[in-house]
């Protein structure tokens, strides 16, 4: 859906970049199928090396977490479509905090094994299908309409 206004493509590419962050985050629930297939590891090489450097500055999630909702999302001089295309990618990368906590509760239960790679696999598939899919429409100029989470976006994004 393309709405309030046209976009550049200079709109189109800074409405991507965001998605890097749930991206970076949900590669760590891939680990059993890039254990399984070898090949996915050199498909997400550049993401393994903007996760490295990512983790390795201190406090850069948080920094990077307020740094866009407070000056991109509450922005409004930025243009509705890269405020939207951030709050989606956020609230993405919540999701992904919240399947980790679920991890973390699962993990320590006896014979679970089997359940966590099977939900740790099924929410990386569905990241990467989610950020592949929202990017492919920031880049044709349509908003991303993904499922509860978009409606929550429209919510937070004036």
């Amino acid at each position: 859906m393309t709405w309030r206004g046209s976009t550049t493509v200079s709109d189109r590419i800074f409405a991507c970049l965001p998605y890097l962050l749930p991206l970076i985050e949900g590669t760590g629930f891939g680990k059993y199928l890039f254990e399984q297939f070898p090949v996915l590891k050199i498909v997400f090489l550049p993401i393994f090396l903007l996760g490295g450097i990512y983790r390795s500055i201190p406090y850069a999630e948080i920094i990077v977490f307020f740094a866009l909702f407070l000056l991109v999302v509450r922005n409004e001089k930025i243009n509705h479509f890269i405020r939207f295309n951030t709050m989606q990618a956020i609230l993405l990368d919540i999701i992904i905090f919240l399947c980790s906590l679920l991890l973390e509760i699962l993990a320590p239960i006896p014979g679970a094994g089997f359940a966590i790679e099977t939900v740790a696999s099924t929410i990386f598939l569905g990241i990467v299908a989610s950020v592949v899919y929202s990017v492919i429409q920031s880049l044709s100029g349509r908003y991303a309409e993904i499922p509860t989470i978009s409606d929550a976006v429209h919510m937070q994004v004036r």
